[in-house]
């Protein structure tokens, strides 16, 4: 009976754990998904642990779950949304997201069903505010590219299941306008779990003291949170942050870290990286520089690296070449040159689009961003900084330690290069 038990509490722990996982990497998960049942089973254990450790809040629903992820850095660019795979897909930019707001609005007001059509005119009619129009926003749907906006958007609605197409394609509204529309069924519920903030937005007044706010001002109310002014109740607020960005962020930096982060993780680095290892099955690696959470099955990552195809080897080849470029970084110009280089090299492996005259300009953009997002090296203007993580595809020549076989390095000594 001992045997059985401790079978039994095993495969608990391990269902658990996978829960955790599926929700760290979607956040949002419909009744239709194979993991739903899973994560209803262990809702409770899950919604403690995550608001114990992150901060974060789980809803659970019979039809989805939905967890309430708050980010600990809100001036992060390097992840924003995306639709579709490979080649094909289509990353979200500030204009998206305006319009991915001002839809969600309007689904609100709107009925249980809705044409794509009626969601492109409600646009043209909410940019009109004279406060879009002196920020640039504009919305049209005689021209293309503002239609091809509009369906980058309702697909990712479409992703979500918010908006699911009842009738009508479109590719067909892409070409044809008004007479290729679409019809969708819209999922309210859905749709008011979308917005994740501590704060209601109408709380957050266009007058009195919020009126002076700016943009990220007004974001920062969004998503404060009250945090006793007592020694456990700090302590509960550092402990957040730092397990929100260990979660989320492929490395986390000391020197991005304020002082009473870094007091907090010195003092409890042990018993912290131990819970969240045991939860999720993240390993931790302490270095020199900072520390990450590594995934040895590379589920719940973003950017995968190494990767397959062109951007995957690309990436290889951009990381090793910056690797050694020194502090300073190099020219974003210079970098450009090295992919021309590589065109020729590589020509028979990579896919003809990329080895095409002036690719090398989107090419580069596109690997130092995903590098970036790694937290591998960082833009500052025209210049590419590496950072401290790049140095793992450095190349070195291999030798055998002088140091006895038994012995272990110190990690909190060792650096990310060695």
């Amino acid at each position: 009976m001992e045997e059985l038990s401790d079978a039994l509490t095993r495969q608990r722990q391990e269902e658990q754990r996978r829960a955790l996982r599926v929700l760290l990497a979607r956040p949002l998960i419909r009744s239709d998904d194979s993991a739903f049942p899973l994560i209803r089973r262990h809702a409770a254990m899950l919604r403690d642990w995550l608001a114990r450790e992150a901060g974060w809040h789980l809803q659970s629903e019979r039809d989805f779950v939905r967890l309430h992820k708050r980010p600990a850095d809100r001036d992060d660019p390097t992840r924003p949304a995306t639709v579709g795979r490979g080649i094909q897909r289509k990353t979200f930019n500030r204009r998206r997201y305006a319009l991915f707001c001002l839809l969600l609005a309007d689904l609100e007001r709107g009925d249980a069903q809705i044409t794509l059509g009626r969601l492109g005119e409600g646009l043209g009619q909410a940019v009109s505010d004279p406060a879009l129009a002196e920020r640039g926003l504009a919305f049209s749907l005689d021209h293309q590219e503002a239609r091809r906006d509009l369906v980058v958007v309702v697909r990712l609605l479409m992703e979500l299941g918010v908006l699911v197409r009842v009738a009508g394609d479109e590719e067909q509204f892409l070409r044809r306008g008004l007479e290729g529309d679409v019809l969708y069924d819209v999922d309210r519920r859905l749709l008011a779990a979308l917005l994740v903030t501590a704060r209601g937005p109408s709380l957050v007044a266009l007058n009195g003291a919020d009126a002076e706010l700016d943009l990220d001002a007004r974001l920062h109310a969004l998503s404060e949170t009250f945090v006793p002014d007592t020694p456990d109740g700090r302590n509960r607020e550092l402990r957040h942050r730092l397990v929100r960005r260990l979660l989320d962020d492929p490395v986390v930096y000391r020197e991005d870290l304020d002082e009473d982060e870094v007091a907090y993780l010195v003092n409890q680095r042990g018993p912290l990286l131990r819970r969240l290892h045991q939860a999720t099955g993240l390993v931790a690696e302490v270095r020199a520089e900072g520390l990450a959470l590594v995934d040895p099955d590379g589920e719940l990552t973003d950017e995968k690296m190494p990767a397959e195809g062109t951007e995957g080897h690309l990436a290889l080849l951009m990381a090793e070449r910056l690797a050694v470029a020194g502090p300073e970084g190099v020219a974003l110009e210079e970098t450009e040159g090295w992919i021309r280089e590589w065109q020729t090299s590589f020509r028979r492996y990579w896919r003809k689009s990329a080895c095409e005259p002036g690719a090398a300009h989107g090419l580069a953009r596109q690997t130092l961003a995903r590098l970036a997002s790694l937290r591998l090296v960082e833009r500052q203007g025209e210049v590419v900084i590496p950072l401290p993580a790049l140095g793992r595809f450095r190349v070195h020549t291999p030798h055998l330690p002088d140091a006895p076989v038994n012995s272990q390095p110190d990690l909190a000594e060792s650096s990310f290069d060695e």
